[in-house]
């Protein structure tokens, strides 16, 4: 174990002023950590890459888990052993000359464990369902100091809990998760002017909506729009331009993904088109979401339905005449997403139909003002509204409410309470922990 000055992460919108910060190399750094955090009564935090901060970090013990990014993968029983810091870049490497692949998000550079421990909204998500689904055990260290392997067998309340509860119960050191057979996908996007005659936002999104209430539980896509900036480094065609786009996963064969691609090259003419067959370790291309650190603030609504007039309004409010830059991203969900698990979890709401995510840019924007537009976006959609996405919240670490149903809420607060009294890993998921 080492100290260390505090990390540089993805997200550079918020401070991060630890009184101490651990450089854990194995899971005994991690659990004297904890044992010294808890015998001063500091708040433990926890970094693997910074992508999920969820706000400021004053004072307290930081645990860097950056170190610990091993990769084991045993093809007989189709698994990954993956450290606490792991990228999913390194189990994506390590899973394809095996011809397997797991449950991973659109960007690499995200930590593998975090990303699971909320859930876990993948490329592949209606066909094989949340990350968190995939979970097989876990190594955690308690408040109490204590290392627990956490299964089915050995530990059955935290193992619900931790499969998308999120951080608060424990700091996980290891995960073993299960991989499914994907060595290569048809996929990609296909972006439209969303200003043009033809293709405009609410023209888009209402196409796509229709075409998504026809797809096949194998085929996982999402709407996106984004007012591109006029600068000399992006794509000419993506220059200055209000971009609605439309991308795709699907693991069938190239000829049918051709066939049910049709309706969306229909809609009109393209800005770009890389709809392709491709091997699965190019799967971060279908997003393309940036890889270089960045200051932004997000949230995401999850939603039982919504109509082209629903999405039509969200677009308005979040389009080229919005008070600051906001990426909408509309996730239909649905499929495997909507089956229970093999072992019942904490992943709330699956019986969602969508999920809207909106992601600002703190670039001279403040997060009262960005909170505003989207909280006039989530009263547009209200009578649709089941909660929010606990993946997708970024920056807003003070808001817990509507994370998880009320009876999800109450028996993960009734863990807190038994397992971290002191709230040592940070309250209770917005009740008391006592679940009233």
């Amino acid at each position: 174990m080492t100290t260390a000055p505090a990390p540089t992460g993805f997200q550079t919108g918020f401070t991060v002023r630890p009184d101490l910060v651990v450089e854990a190399a194995h899971a005994d750094d991690v659990r004297t950590a904890v044992a010294h955090a808890a015998a001063r009564g500091l708040r433990v935090h926890v970094h693997a890459t910074g992508h999920g901060l969820p706000g400021a970090v004053e004072g307290g013990v930081l645990i860097s888990t950056r170190r610990m990014d091993s990769v084991v993968i045993d093809p007989v029983r189709r698994t990954a052993r993956i450290g606490a810091g792991t990228t999913w870049a390194r189990v994506i490497e390590a899973a394809a000359p095996h011809g397997l692949a797991p449950l991973n998000g659109s960007s690499p550079s995200v930590g593998a464990v975090s990303y699971t421990l909320g859930g876990g909204l993948g490329v592949l998500a209606r066909e094989f369902g949340y990350a968190a689904d995939q979970v097989r055990a876990l190594d955690v260290v308690t408040a109490d100091g204590v290392p627990r392997h956490v299964s089915p067998d050995s530990e059955p309340e935290l193992f619900w809990a931790l499969r998308g509860g999120g951080h608060r119960l424990a700091v996980v050191t290891g995960m073993e998760i299960g991989l499914v057979g994907a060595e290569r996908l048809y996929g990609g996007s296909v972006a439209f002017d969303g200003e043009a005659a033809g293709t405009g936002a609410a023209e888009v999104a209402g196409r796509y909506l229709e075409w998504a209430g026809t797809l096949p539980d194998t085929v996982t896509s999402s709407l996106a729009a984004l007012q591109y900036p006029d600068l000399p480094q992006l794509p000419e065609p993506l220059r200055g331009r209000y971009v609605v786009s439309v991308r795709v996963a699907y693991t069938g064969s190239a000829a049918e993904g051709e066939r049910l691609v049709a309706p969306l090259r229909a809609i009109g003419p393209a800005l770009a088109d890389s709809l392709r067959e491709m091997p699965y370790t190019d799967s971060h291309t279908i997003h393309g979401d940036p890889p270089f650190p960045h200051a932004y603030y997000g949230d995401g609504v999850v939603l039982g339905g919504l109509d082209g007039g629903g999405a039509a309004r969200v677009l308005e409010l979040t389009g080229p005449k919005a008070p600051m830059t906001t990426v909408v991203q509309i996730n239909h969900l649905g499929g495997a997403l909507a089956a229970p698990p093999a072992v019942d979890n904490a992943v709330p709401y699956r019986e969602a139909g969508f999920l809207v995510r909106l992601l600002s840019p703190l670039d001279g924007t403040d997060v009262a003002s960005v909170r505003a537009l989207y909280a006039e976006v989530a009263e547009g959609l209200a009578p649709a509204v089941l909660g929010r996405s606990l993946n997708f919240s970024f920056g807003g670490g003070d808001r817990t409410e509507g994370f998880h149903d009320a009876r999800t809420r109450r028996r993960l607060a009734g863990l807190v309470s038994r397992h971290d009294p002191a709230s040592l890993f940070g309250g209770s998921y917005g009740v008391s922990p006592g679940g009233r």
